[in-house]
This record gives C-alpha cells, sequence and structure tokens, in this order.
C-alpha cells in the first residue's frame, strides 16, 4: 500500500512557499490521500477552478488539494497537514460586470466583435447565441438586402437569445447607415454595435432615442441598446453623454422621434457601453492597451459624475485580445467585458475563404501592418491588415502615393499606368472606370455626377475600385487574386497562434468560435487562481502557470 510519506518522498514537485505573516486562523481538514504531490495531479487541482483549492504543507513537503474543509484554528494548532494558503472557487461568470451578464443575457463577459462584409457571418452569431455569447453581425458594406437577409436568419434562429448587428459609420455614404438604421427598427434589432463613428450622427441618435420610453414605474426604459467602439477620448465623450440637442431637434422636426423621446434623452448616455478598442485589425489607432482602458475608464467616473445616470456605463476592451493572458489583464485593469476580433476570423464558422484562414492560421504577430482604407481612402485613413503571404498593402500604398502626387489619372505617367493595368487592375484603366460609373449610376449618381468634373475624386473612384474588391475577393476566395486579399487583422492573431501551437486548436479546421471562447475564459480563472496563489506566496515553477488548449471546451 503506498502512503502518503512515500507520495510525499517520491515526488520533487518544485513548490516552495514563502509568506509575510505567520498568523494561521484557520486549519485544514480532510484525508491526506486527497492531496496531490505529483506535478501532473497538482496542474489538474489548479485546473479545477469550479472548486476550492488548498496549499498544504505535509511533513515538508507542499502539496494541492481541492477538497476537505476549513475549520477555525485551535490555539494555534496546525495538525499533521499545514494549511498555508487557501483560495475560493472562482466561476467564469465572475469576471467583469456582473450587469453586462444580466442586461444581455448572456452567459459570461465576452463577446466577439463585428468583421465588416459578413466575415462576423449568420453561422457565426447563430453559434454563439445558442450558447449565450454575444456576437455581433458584421453588417459594414453589405447591401441592404443582404443584411436584410441576415437579420431575419439570426432573429430566426435566436428568438431568445443574445445578438449584435454591426451599425459602421459611412461618411462618404451616409444613406447606408441610415437603411441600415430603418432595417434595425423595423426589425426591432435591439442591439447595435456602433463602430468607425468620429461623431455622433442622426442615424445612430436617431436608433437610440426612438427606443426610449417610461415604464410602469415611471422610469426611463431603453429599448435600443448601443455597444460603440471607439479608441479616442473624444469620441468616446461623445457616446458617454445624453444626445445632442441639435440633432434631437433635427428629428423632431423631421417626425422620427417625440417630444418625450427628446426629452428622456437627456437622462441617459448615448451608449450603454464602451468598447476601448486598442492595437485592432481593420480601422485602429494602433492605442496600447494598458494606456487606453485606464484612460476611459477615469473619463466614464468623471461624466458619471456630472450626469449621474441610473446604470453607469459599463467599459469593455478589444483589441490584443486572444490569449487567456490578454483577457485577464483586460479583467484586471476593470473591463467590465473582453471582446474578440481578429482570432474569429479563422474560425469555421466565419465568412472569410480557406485560404484567408490558412493565411491567418499561420501569422504572428510582426506579420501585420497598416494600408490605406476603401472606405475612407481620400482621408488618408489606414487600417491594420495581415502582410504576410499578400501583396495588397504595398499595392494599397502606391494608390495612395499615386493619388497625394497627381491631380488626375491622365497626369500620371504612361509606365506608371502600365503598371497598374497590368499588375493591380489586371485591366485598362478605361475598363475599371466604367465599371465603377455603371455601379454608381445605380447606387450614387449624386457621386459619378461630381466625378465626371473633378478628375481627382475620379481617380479616388478608380483606386477604390482594387481596395474594395481585394477584402470581398479574401472572403470569397477569388482565384488567381490570391496576391490581392486584403485581410484585416491585428496581433492578437500572432498571439493566438502562439498560445495554441502544439495544441489541436493549431488547425484552422479545428477551430470552432464556441470552443475558442469557453477556452479563453477557463483560461483565463486558471491564471488568475494561478496569480492569487502566487500573491499569497506560493512560489511555483512556470510549468504550473500555463494554460493550453485541451480538447473539448464545447460542452462547458
Amino acid at each position: 500500500m503506498t502512503t502518503v510519506e512515500t507520495v510525499r518522498n517520491q515526488h520533487n514537485n518544485g513548490l516552495s512557499f514563502f509568506s509575510w505573516s505567520q498568523n494561521q486562523k484557520q486549519i485544514w481538514k480532510g484525508s491526506l490521500d486527497c492531496i496531490s504531490f505529483e506535478q501532473s495531479a497538482i496542474k489538474d487541482k489548479l485546473l479545477a477552478s469550479d472548486k476550492p483549492c488548498y496549499i498544504i504543507r505535509v511533513g515538508g513537503k507542499i502539496g494541492v488539494t481541492n477538497d476537505g474543509y476549513l475549520v477555525p484554528a485551535d490555539n494555534g494548532s496546525i495538525g499533521q497537514a499545514e494549511l498555508l494558503i487557501s483560495v475560493p472557487p472562482i466561476h467564469l461568470q465572475q469576471f467583469g460586470d456582473p450587469n453586462f451578464l444580466t442586461t444581455y443575457g448572456v452567459k459570461y463577459a465576452y463577446v466577439t466583435g463585428a468583421m465588416a462584409g459578413g466575415i462576423a457571418s449568420e453561422e457565426m452569431v447563430i453559434a454563439l447565441g445558442k450558447e449565450n455569447i454575444l456576437s455581433s453581425f458584421g453588417a459594414g458594406g453589405l447591401t441592404p438586402d443582404r443584411l436584410e437577409a441576415a437579420i431575419n436568419r439570426i432573429q430566426q434562429a435566436l428568438p431568445d437569445k443574445p445578438y449584435a448587428f454591426n451599425l459602421i459609420h459611412s461618411p462618404n455614404e451616409p444613406t447606408i447607415e441610415r437603411r441600415a438604421v430603418d432595417l434595425y427598427l423595423n426589425y426591432e434589432v435591439k442591439t447595435v454595435e456602433a463602430s468607425a463613428f468620429l461623431d455622433l450622427t442622426p442615424n445612430i441618435v436617431y436608433y437610440r432615442v426612438s427606443g426610449l420610453s417610461l415604464n410602469s414605474s415611471n422610469q426611463v426604459e431603453i429599448k435600443n441598446k448601443v455597444i460603440a467602439k471607439i479608441s479616442r477620448r473624444e469620441v468616446a465623450t461623445k457616446f458617454m453623454q445624453p444626445a445632442p440637442a441639435r440633432i434631437l431637434k433635427e428629428l423632431i422636426q423631421q417626425g422620427l422621434i417625440t417630444e418625450l423621446q427628446a426629452t428622456l434623452a437627456s437622462q441617459v448616455p448615448m451608449a450603454d457601453d464602451i468598447t476601448v478598442e486598442a492595437d485592432s485589425g481593420g480601422h485602429t489607432d494602433n492605442r496600447p492597451l494598458v494606456c487606453l482602458l485606464p484612460s476611459i475608464i477615469s473619463l466614464r467616473d468623471q461624466i458619471q459624475a456630472q450626469y449621474h445616470y441610473t446604470t453607469p456605463i459599463r467599459v469593455g476592451v478589444a483589441g490584443g485580445i486572444g490569449t487567456p493572458e490578454s483577457a485577464l489583464a483586460g479583467f484586471m485593469m476593470g473591463a467590465a467585458y473582453v471582446m474578440t476580433g481578429s482570432i474569429n476570423q479563422s474560425c469555421l464558422e466565419s465568412g472569410a475563404s480557406e485560404h484567408t484562414k490558412k493565411l491567418l492560421a499561420q501569422a504572428e504577430m510582426a506579420d501585420m501592418i497598416m494600408a490605406p482604407a476603401a472606405d475612407m481612402f481620400e482621408m488618408g485613413v489606414k487600417l491594420q491588415v495581415l502582410k504576410r503571404g499578400t501583396m495588397f498593402p504595398m499595392r494599397a500604398q502606391k494608390l495612395y502615393e499615386l493619388y497625394r502626387s497627381y491631380d488626375s489619372i491622365e497626369d500620371i505617367p504612361v509606365a506608371e499606368r502600365e503598371k497598374l493595368e497590368k499588375q493591380i487592375f489586371r485591366k485598362s484603366l478605361a475598363e475599371v472606370w466604367e465599371g465603377t460609373a455603371a455601379y454608381l449610376s445605380q447606387k450614387n449618381p449624386e457621386k459619378l455626377g461630381k466625378a465626371v468634373n473633378n478628375p481627382k475624386l475620379k481617380m479616388a473612384l478608380i483606386f477604390r475600385w482594387y481596395l474594395g474588391l481585394s477584402s470581398r475577393w479574401s472572403s470569397s476566395g477569388e482565384k488567381g487574386r490570391e496576391v490581392d486579399y486584403q485581410i484585416w487583422c491585428g496581433p492578437a492573431m500572432g498571439g493566438f497562434n502562439d498560445w495554441v501551437r502544439g495544441s489541436y486548436l493549431t488547425e484552422p479546421n479545428n477551430r470552432h468560435v464556441v470552443d475558442i471562447a469557453n477556452q479563453i475564459m477557463k483560461g483565463t480563472a486558471f491564471l488568475h487562481r494561478v496569480q492569487n496563489l502566487k500573491i499569497q506566496g506560493l512560489q511555483i515553477p512556470n510549468y504550473y502557470g500555463q494554460y493550453h488548449p485541451v480538447r473539448s471546451t464545447l460542452e462547458m
């Protein structure tokens, strides 16, 4: 029979303990046989985060158990087993703001953000929604008909489950933004994720305020919830404050909102939640998470002190969230929730093509670069994309340099124009313009009229043909255009690939959005426990502090 003493002597597990206080007020009671001294068994005990964890010293050896119980110390006696540390169970629901969970009906404070063009697809939103995880559909760049079809499909699949739709700011095409709002109101979409806004527009204010009313207790009821994704304090301020009076006045005059709704709007912020977007894929200011999040939380506190909202605005975090370590960092800095983006693009449920998913699964943190954005090309706005395996960033930058240097297509030297036609467009510039003009004649005849008399605008529209199609090629898997794929991606993708390397999640065919959400949250709880033990004096080898994905968490 193997005795506890034999087990202790067989294993050098590397655990040691340093304490700043010897005041022991509790002792542990239980069978010594339930204490683990072997490395893998100790790791299993640490991983059981839904159970209490006791660090016990027996005969000079430190072990770990989830069993037993604590009783008050009697006359300073420590008994045969000396209790060094005890930590309570920790459940995934304990991370973040509990109000976030109740507001959206979700099981934990984890959200997947919208990726335009349907990359954050119906399949993604539905898979996560069925597991009570909030996900935002990537509506940006889609036609009203395509968006309407997505709304119908998601609402049918998730009649009583959480979901959100993206409302992306469209400065060059405000009618597209308005059409999306009209669809959301017509279909009673209760939550939108507002992104890329530089300022409040009548469209987002209309969506928010038209859902305000008084309940039976004479309190303001917010029907239309807004999660605003921001990376600048000045934009965050606009969403944290009530809707501007001038926009409310316009909406009243247009008959879109009532006088009562305008009055109620002065009592609530424009957004229920603010997602602080650090260094992310797509549109980003490349801000560091550790600087940006505390700044916006402080701003929220200042505005709350000014307006005294009944329900304070929650502040979550996105950009760089791709591992349990980064999720835990966000929570420990005060985030109400964490939002993932780039990593979900490599999953089976995303709207990206198989080729794009394979490129993403090979990406490292240094494989990202900034490139001109199609929707804000003339403004010089850039977005973060993958540079590994594609020439899009260099070719897009070349187009912007030509736009900056010349006033029209005809001013570009003939040799340069021939290169454009042969290497980038793969058709004549005249053909590109012909197709662009045909599109605009149907979708935006006013802009077409301006371009005919404005050579600079005409050149921009021709260049935007390539920028716009390159992201669609990436999603559809356009054959022969692989080197031109525009793949929005942030460094979180590289961090995720480093984390899962050597596990079953290395292969993109094994990546499911629900599984990854569970893995990250379970890893967050584990790492929180390890850090808690370290802070209390447990000194442990690195082996114990590592969380690697283990198949499968889908049934969590």
